[in-house]
């Protein structure tokens, strides 16, 4: 994996909590992240950094264990280390491979584009919804979890301006969505609108199967899925660990995730 010549590459030990201790728990959490994209520069590098340490230190804090599995190392995976954990966070990173979603056209603004990471994320994500894992699936996370599906995505969402930073503007930013009552998310939040971090120019199109939208755009893109057939497997567009965003929204989703894999370990 090559980033920018000015970029150093990220490593576990750079994304590591900033404050929180591992907890004394038997709850085990695989956290599935690229930690460098092709050509990373200093924002996503910085990026990646935070979000990565604010996800790990976020379970931390709910009272799981982390075990971190970087995609873009050049060893494969351990996937049986992964399905021994007792839930899954797959969370953002480059664009999806337009060629897994049937899209063969050049994709305007693409970015960070992996297949070998896609590959890999995909074999995670299907082998979790095999085995019924506890999964939240986070921005490029929640893309992969339709695509797994055998779902479609936008590959480049326009007018951008509700999901991303444009025409100079930082790329995140706050969002209003849509949350569908009945779903898991609505549960967790109790109520029908959630003000959330935003900073994706892919999203969801055609929904996979066995997929519902559990969360909506005001221009009707989709920011929220969850596998109607299985537990709990919800995937959100928006960045829960962005600490820019509130922190006690993002300490509701991570602790109804890790209560959750609680239960389906006792289970």
């Amino acid at each position: 994996m090559q980033a920018h010549p000015s970029v150093p590459l990220l490593s576990p030990a750079d994304v590591a909590p900033r404050s929180t201790a591992e907890p004394d728990s038997d709850v085990r959490i695989a956290v599935v992240a690229q930690l460098n994209l092709p050509d990373q520069n200093e924002e996503t590098y910085e990026l990646i950094k935070r979000f990565t340490s604010v996800t790990l230190e976020s379970l931390r804090e709910a009272g799981a264990q982390t075990v971190l599995i970087d995609v873009t190392e050049d060893a494969e995976p351990n996937y049986q280390a992964i399905a021994a954990t007792d839930g899954v966070v797959v969370l953002g990173g480059g664009d999806v491979a337009g060629a897994l979603y049937g899209h063969h056209e050049p994709v305007p603004d693409e970015y960070g584009k992996d297949p070998r990471s896609d590959r890999r994320q995909l074999k995670i994500i299907r082998e979790a919804i095999d085995r019924d894992a506890t999964v939240l699936a986070i921005c490029r996370g929640s893309q992969l979890l339709n695509v797994a599906c055998g779902g479609t995505l936008i590959p480049d969402i326009q007018p951008a301006h509700l999901h991303r930073g444009v025409d100079g503007a930082p790329m995140f930013l706050d969002e209003e969505i849509a949350l569908i009552p009945g779903s898991k998310v609505h549960e967790i939040y109790g109520r029908e609108r959630l003000v959330v971090r935003s900073g994706h120019h892919q999203a969801v199109a055609e929904l996979g199967e066995g997929l519902r939208a559990i969360a909506v755009a005001d221009d009707g893109v989709v920011e929220g899925t969850e596998l109607v057939d299985k537990t709990w497997i919800v995937g959100v567009q928006w960045h829960p660990e962005d600490d820019d965003g509130r922190a006690d929204d993002r300490y509701q989703l991570f602790n109804a995730f890790t209560q959750q894999a609680r239960a389906r370990k006792i289970t």
